[in-house]
């Protein structure tokens, strides 16, 4: 049996940096996905940037529907001639073309590292969101996605408000041609109920605004409020009031905009 690689070269598939290609070609690591997700016949799976689709035949074979969205009309073109029946390939954009998902689903993907945050704030987001997401990302920042306080960003916040992320295992930058400059990792995402809160994001986005400098000098210019005003709601819900974002946890960031909407600080 012909190996991923060897089958990609014979069909003249070229990947395209436009396009952020580095093709998986591990089978192994294609399964170890998979059973992550913990695909049964009874799943329907959404797919982001099927590539040369080595993940998509094995989606294909254990779970009940795969719909997988693929930018590069010849690649897609390909997938359609294998005519897998419980494959349905939409060509097209995906920051632009997502389908309507009106029953339970799970995503499953291997996705071009330019559209990561991106797509998990979006699946997030969604009115229909993922039971489970599990992606093939960055390594670092998948790591980032998972660090507890004073490691966190604002993709590190999102995701944690929405979700509980782990990941499931590292990947060497040696299973993906062409190979990349970094390692990946196979993070799983696993949606809770939470209702959105607009102040809840205001705060924390302008409170990452200059990641460098003190939480309070951001709230304060970013708001328009005295300085003074900012530290005193951060030492009365217990935190250091020269405090940056990145030390916060998710909990802390919850308490602060409850606070901040209770005492008129801030409207919701």
């Amino acid at each position: 049996m012909s190996s991923p690689f060897s089958t990609i070269k014979t069909q003249g598939i070229k990947p395209k940096k436009s396009l952020g290609q580095n093709f998986l070609i591990d089978e192994n690591i294609v399964k170890k996905i998979v059973r992550t997700a913990g695909v049964d016949k009874n799943d329907i799976v959404l797919e982001i940037g099927p590539g040369t689709g080595i993940l998509t035949r094995e989606l294909a074979k254990k779970a009940k529907k795969v719909i997988t969205i693929e930018k590069d009309e010849g690649l897609a073109a390909l997938l359609k001639e294998e005519g897998m029946k419980n494959v349905e390939i939409v060509t097209g954009d995906a920051l632009k073309c997502f389908p309507e998902m009106k029953k339970e689903y799970k995503v499953v993907a291997n996705i071009p590292y330019y559209l990561t945050s991106f797509l998990i704030r979006k699946f997030l987001e969604m009115e229909n969101k993922p039971r489970e997401i599990v992606l093939l990302i960055q390594k670092e920042v998948a790591q980032r996605i998972c660090a507890r306080p004073k490691g966190m960003n604002l993709l590190a916040v999102a995701v944690n408000y929405y979700a509980k992320p782990e990941v499931a295992a590292f990947v060497s930058k040696n299973c993906f041609w062409p190979k990349p400059k970094v390692d990946s990792a196979i993070i799983r995402i696993t949606p809770i109920k939470r209702k959105r809160s607009d102040l809840f994001f205001a705060l924390v986005r302008t409170g990452f605004s200059h990641p460098r400098k003190q939480l309070a000098n951001n709230l304060s210019v970013g708001l328009n409020i005295k300085k003074e005003r900012i530290e005193d709601a951060l030492e009365k819900n217990g935190l250091n009031s020269k405090a940056r974002a990145q030390e916060l946890s998710v909990d802390d960031w919850i308490k602060l905009s409850l606070y901040f909407s209770k005492e008129n600080i801030v409207k919701e």
